[in-house]
């Protein structure tokens, strides 16, 4: 069977479920936590693994920043088959009250960025899978740490740093949306598009609303909290692909 021509992978290799993240070697890192993980390609900022988390056969697919980049992977994946994908990454807290080391699950996601309105009317939603985010917020509030776990609307950005024209960041802030990050809009679209299932978990690592300033991805505090939630999106993984299997056999 012929490699997917971005990622590189061959189709045949790809489980129906599957993690990703923007950093290579946090998809590596995944990958540790996973019985007979293999790596199968990696190929500019794709890297792809698979193995087994609790039975489950799982892939961790790293999509690197930016919502164009990564709809690539997204678009690819589901065409080898993927049928499930988590997002797990880091975000800058929005809302009062939130403190680098928290976990936000993503319910929708603003898009303001420039690919989905290439692919679809500013109108459409870009909305997590319902199943997901339950299996996601669910089994983030079972593991155990230190930091709040919150559900809500997410920020899709392209720009990280800001230049003359002033971020949105404070006008989402008084609408509630909680946090602010490069590619969860990007996933829901595709998803929705390709008829696909997805859901995000982001670990928050500092206050967007302070642009520009002291932004340090690296504490510990950020490193613990991105433990957390690769671990409770493995975990609801496992449950959501133990569901779909006994959905199929009661099908027939």
């Amino acid at each position: 069977m012929a490699l997917l021509p971005i990622l590189r992978v061959d189709p045949a290799d790809m489980p129906a479920h599957a993690l990703v993240c923007g950093d290579p070697f946090r998809a590596e890192a995944i990958a540790r936590k996973l019985t007979d993980a293999k790596e199968l390609a990696y190929a500019r900022e794709y890297r792809t693994f698979a193995g087994e988390y609790d039975g489950v056969p799982v892939a961790v697919v790293s999509h690197g920043v930016g919502s164009p980049g990564a709809a690539v992977c997204f678009e690819e994946m589901i065409k080898a088959g993927v049928t499930t994908i988590i997002r797990v990454g880091t975000a800058g807290a929005l809302a009062d009250g939130l403190r680098a080391g928290g976990l936000i699950v993503s319910t929708a996601a603003v898009r303001e960025e420039g690919l989905t309105r290439q692919l679809v009317p500013l109108a459409f939603p870009a909305v997590a899978d319902g199943a997901v985010t339950e299996a996601l917020y669910e089994a983030a509030l079972a593991v155990p740490g230190e930091g709040a776990v919150g559900k809500g609307v997410t920020l899709t950005m392209d720009a990280f740093f800001s230049g003359v024209v002033e971020l949105p960041h404070r006008t989402y802030k008084q609408a509630g949306v909680l946090a602010v990050e490069m590619e969860i809009a990007a996933l829901y679209v595709v998803a929705a598009l390709r008829g696909a299932r997805a859901g995000a978990i982001v670990a928050l690592d500092g206050d967007s609303t302070a642009v520009d300033e002291e932004y340090d991805p690296h504490r510990n505090v950020v490193a613990e909290a991105v433990d957390r939630e690769i671990e409770a999106a493995l975990r609801a993984l496992a449950k959501l692909a133990r569901q779909a299997k006994q959905g199929k056999q009661a099908g027939g």
